[in-house]
């Protein structure tokens, strides 16, 4: 995996996330010079699968200035590229089991294509998330007591 262009931070606050997947998305040039420059948003980006297909939702990708008449709209839906393997794989986990698939990253692989990291989640109630709250600042603590022990 290539270095993040954006993390969906929300997803890992709201998701209990497992099964990491990467996926292909279809873009136009435009789109791909906007993500290059970091024009992206994960703001309630979803994905969803229809008809045995996988889309991604609400990815906001800025329009590209010197693409002019070719740019598309920023919040379309998406193709994502995935075999019918991982599809079916997909299909099993999210329908049968009532889970969420989840776009948790997008970034450059080594040959320089888009892609897209998907995680199948269950979402969290209230006192899940206060409960990693409490557990961040705890070993935030224990850490910066264990930094001043070094001292």
């Amino acid at each position: 995996m290539g270095e993040p262009i954006a993390t969906n931070k929300k997803a890992y606050r709201d998701y209990f996330l497992s099964d990491f997947m990467e996926a292909g998305i279809a873009l136009t040039g435009g789109e791909v010079k906007s993500i290059r420059a970091g024009n992206v948003s994960f703001k309630d980006a979803f994905a969803r699968i229809d008809e045995d297909e996988v889309f991604l939702y609400n990815l906001h990708i800025t329009l590209y200035p010197q693409a002019s008449y070719l740019n598309d709209e920023p919040d379309r839906v998406r193709k994502l590229l995935l075999n019918k393997r991982e599809i079916g794989r997909l299909i099993g986990s999210v329908v049968q089991k009532n889970l969420l698939l989840v776009p948790t990253k997008l970034y450059f692989n080594k040959r320089g294509m888009v892609k897209v990291e998907l995680a199948v989640g269950r979402g969290k109630k209230q006192y899940d998330k206060r409960e990693t709250i409490k557990k961040r600042d705890i070993d935030r603590d224990i850490s910066r007591v264990i930094r001043q022990k070094k001292r």
